[in-house]
C-alpha cells in the first residue's frame, strides 16, 4: 500500500464511522486509482457503494422510527452482501451505522406513552451494543424485559449483553429461556458472543438454515452442554407447559403440518419436561416415556441426549 491510498483508506474510514458515505466513496474512489488491486480499498468501497446507495431514501423517512428500522433492518442485509473482509473497514461501517439508528431511536425515549416504546427500548439497547457498550446496552434492555417480560427477543439480546460482558452462567439461562419462548422470534443475525455464535454455526453444519435453523439451536444448545444452566418451574409453568406438549404433539399429527419447524421445537419442549420431572424426583417411568418419545422423533438425538 502507499502513502496516498493509505491516508486515503484512513480518511474513508473516518467519514464511514460518521456515516457519510457518500464522502467516504469518493476517498476510496481517489484511492484506488493509485492502487488498482488494494484488497482493503476494494473491500471497503463496496461497502461504501452499498450504503451511499441506501442511506439517501433511509434518512428520508419521515418519521425517527421509521429510520432507526430502516437502518437496522438494512444492517441485516449488508452482513449478507458483504461477507468477510477488512475488519476495521467493517468496524467501521457499523459504527456509522448503529450511531445513526442510535440518533433516531434516542430522540423517541422521551414518548413512554407510545405503543412502540418497549421496541424502541430494545432498539436504542441493540445499538449500544452493536458499539460496544454493554453496560448501556443492558440498562435498555432490562427497562424493555420490564415493559414485555416474556419477550424472546428481548430476553436474548440480555443473553447476548451478559455473555459479551463475561457473565457466562446468566447468559446461558437466558439464552435457554429466549429460545424456549419463541425460537422463530430470536434474530441471531445481531448475536455477537461466541457462546452462541459457535452453537449457530455448529448447527449450521448440521444442514440447517433459515427457520429450521433457529428451532434446532436449542435442542443443539442441550446436546453439546451450552444451554447447561437451568432453572425450576413454577408449579404454574409446568401446567403451561405440559398443555404445550400436548398441542405441539397434537399438531404434529395433522395434515399440513410443518414437521421441520415442530420436531425439534417438540423436542426442546421435551427436554424442558423431562427436566421438571427430574427437579421434582417425579417417578422415573414418566422420564423414560420422554425419552422414547424423543428416540421415535429423532434417534440421534436421543443417542446423544444425557439424563
Amino acid at each position: 500500500m502507499n502513502t496516498q491510498s493509505d491516508s486515503g483508506l484512513l480518511q474513508a474510514r473516518e467519514l464511514l464511522k460518521k456515516g457519510d458515505a457518500v464522502s467516504a466513496r469518493q476517498k476510496l474512489e481517489e484511492a484506488l486509482s493509485g492502487d488498482l488491486e488494494n484488497s482493503e480499498i476494494i473491500y471497503t468501497l463496496r461497502c461504501a457503494n452499498y450504503w451511499a446507495e441506501r442511506l439517501a431514501n433511509i434518512i428520508s423517512l419521515p418519521t425517527p422510527f421509521e429510520r432507526g428500522e430502516a437502518l437496522v433492518e438494512q444492517w441485516k442485509h449488508f452482513a449478507d452482501f458483504i461477507g468477510t473482509g477488512c475488519e476495521q473497514s467493517l468496524y467501521a461501517v457499523k459504527c456509522g451505522i448503529f450511531n445513526l439508528a442510535l440518533e433516531n431511536y434516542s430522540t423517541l425515549l422521551n414518548d413512554s406513552s407510545s405503543v412502540q416504546y418497549a421496541e424502541i427500548l430494545r432498539k436504542t439497547g441493540l445499538c449500544h451494543k452493536k458499539l460496544g457498550d454493554y453496560d448501556t446496552a443492558l440498562k435498555f434492555l432490562n427497562d424493555a424485559n420490564a415493559r414485555v417480560p416474556q419477550s424472546a427477543s428481548i430476553i436474548a439480546e440480555m443473553a447476548d449483553c451478559y455473555a459479551l460482558c463475561g457473565e457466562e452462567k446468566v447468559a446461558k439461562l437466558l439464552f435457554r429461556e429466549a429460545f424456549f419462548i419463541d425460537a422463530q422470534k430470536v434474530d441471531i443475525t445481531f448475536l455477537e458472543s461466541e457462546l452462541v455464535t459457535q452453537l449457530i454455526t455448529q448447527v449450521e453444519a448440521a444442514g440447517y438454515s433459515g427457520n429450521v435453523l433457529n428451532e434446532w439451536i436449542p435442542v443443539y444448545g442441550v446436546l453439546y452442554g451450552v444451554f447447561n444452566i437451568k432453572r425450576e418451574l413454577r408449579v404454574l409453568e409446568a401446567c403451561k407447559l405440559k398443555q404445550n406438549v400436548f398441542a405441539l404433539e397434537n399438531e404434529l399429527k395433522e395434515a399440513g403440518c410443518e414437521p421441520s419447524l415442530l420436531i425439534p421445537r417438540l423436542i426442546n419442549h421435551y427436554f424442558w419436561l423431562v427436566d421438571y420431572y427430574v427437579n421434582t424426583n417425579d417417578d422415573r417411568m414418566r422420564i423414560n416415556e420422554i425419552l422414547l418419545k424423543i428416540k421415535l422423533l429423532d434417534p440421534s438425538v436421543h443417542e446423544k441426549y444425557i439424563v
